[in-house]
């Protein structure tokens, strides 16, 4: 029984780690480093080109339920993420090149995973998992578009945040903390005062922006604007987003500040900072100047620009069943990004359940029923159904899992009692799907 995996992003590690582990043989294809892509920067599999951070993790957010639920399930990428976990508040963040790294040296060393390097350009005899991610290259994507038809060409714009040294970072303007003081010190806070802000936030407005081929502000996904993007859409956006100031008293006022810029840990020596909610895509220079008016980055050392690139996903709900098949030609299927699951658990999470399927299938084992009200479940069902006709892609949330049936008083009691939930209903059948 063999299976070919193309891509070894977070979706494609986890996809061929779970075949593998249930006794099928992979043929893992990677086209790093021979061919790289505009966001790419290392050859390590599952390398994170956004943000370091997993998001939110207490049961109280749908993020952190959905890596539970992977973490119960003996997930690859949430083994190695909380190996190389780095302090972040109430979040999941980690080292950035560690994450990767021990990911790889994983994958590779498994006995039933074989990866062949070079670009894929044609699919496969057999059985297939495209997780060539969002950024797939233009012959692959060719051959997709020919495979799929009308439904393949959608797209959308992603972009990541800059990265400074800690040391360039002046402390006497900022200081470390969390907000509402939850757990540890984990983020520099950049404060600004009105006059900064709407010097930077009128900057900031004007800068000029790197030529992306094809971009419009109409075609950015929520989920990864652009924060110039954002600050066009209103003085006060900012406020409310990246640069909110609530629940973050600065020491030597005991107040909030007007509004903050925070840094988060990118590395686990703390050396290298990311710049909280910055994804951007203005020219260089520009991101230099603009961002250095905040007062605490007057000096600051970037290591690494923001980038924007264009990202391509599916059409699945007319295109994909809830196990992430093709609809007309189910021996391929699809995992990821590019499936319209939106983030970096998410992508794991489908690579997980496209991985177990498939083995359970050739296996001559019945599909595990996933239900909706479990974050892994919810997130199939919901770009598999039919009924969404302007599908864009999705992070997992609660809105996408049914409601409880009985009333609980207050939200974050509500969401947890709903992840309960989900775990006990994850507990039942867990045998089940490790097996």
């Amino acid at each position: 029984m063999n299976v070919t995996v193309i891509g070894a992003g977070l979706a494609g590690s986890e996809c061929a780690w779970q075949l593998a582990q249930r006794g099928i043989q992979v043929e893992l294809h990677e086209m790093k480093p021979e061919k790289m892509t505009p966001a790419h920067t290392t050859e390590y599999f599952a390398e994170l080109c956004c943000s370091n951070s997993l998001r939110g993790a207490g049961l109280e957010n749908a993020v952190g339920l959905l890596k539970e639920e992977l973490r119960r399930l003996d997930s690859l990428i949430l083994q190695c993420a909380d190996a190389t976990r780095v302090e972040a508040g109430g979040a999941l963040a980690v080292d950035r090149h560690g994450f990767a790294r021990l990911v790889t040296e994983k994958v590779r060393s498994h006995p039933n995973i074989t990866v062949i390097p070079g670009e894929v350009t044609e699919i496969p005899e057999g059985e297939v998992i495209i997780a060539s991610g969002p950024l797939t290259s233009d012959a692959l994507a060719e051959t997709l578009q020919g495979l799929l038809g009308e439904h393949s060409d959608l797209h959308f714009f992603d972009a990541a945040a800059p990265l400074v040294s800690a040391e360039s970072v002046d402390m006497e303007h900022a200081w470390m903390g969390s907000r509402y003081d939850k757990g540890t010190d984990d983020y520099v806070n950049c404060p600004m005062n009105q006059e900064e802000y709407d010097a930077f936030w009128k900057e900031l407005t004007t800068a000029q922006e790197a030529e992306v081929h094809g971009f419009e502000d109409s075609m950015v996904f929520e989920g990864c604007m652009p924060v110039e993007v954002m600050a066009r859409r209103g003085h006060d956006t900012l406020l409310y987003g990246p640069l909110k100031s609530r629940g973050l008293d600065d020491p030597r006022t005991g107040r909030w500040p007007y509004a903050v810029v925070q840094l988060r840990r990118d590395n686990a020596e703390g050396s290298v900072y990311n710049l909280v909610g910055f994804q951007t895509h203005l020219k260089f220079p520009e991101q230099r100047r603009v961002f250095s008016m905040i007062p605490a980055l007057r000096n600051a050392e970037f290591l690494r620009y923001g980038v924007m690139h264009r990202n391509t996903f599916l059409d699945s709900p007319r295109l994909l069943d809830r196990y992430y098949r093709l609809k007309k030609e189910p021996r391929i299927a699809f995992a990821g990004q590019m499936t319209g699951v939106e983030g970096y658990v998410e992508s794991a999470a489908s690579g997980f359940l496209v991985g177990v399927e498939t083995a359970r299938r050739l296996k001559g084992q019945p599909p595990v029923d996933f239900p909706r009200e479990m974050a892994i479940g919810a997130l199939a069902l919901y770009i598999s159904n039919e009924s969404v006709t302007q599908f864009q892609p999705m992070n997992i949330n609660f809105g996408i899992i049914p409601p409880l049936d009985h009333f609980v008083k207050g939200k974050r009691n509500k969401n947890a009692e709903i992840s309960q939930r989900a775990l006990a209903i994850l507990e039942e059948k867990k045998a089940d799907i490790l097996a």
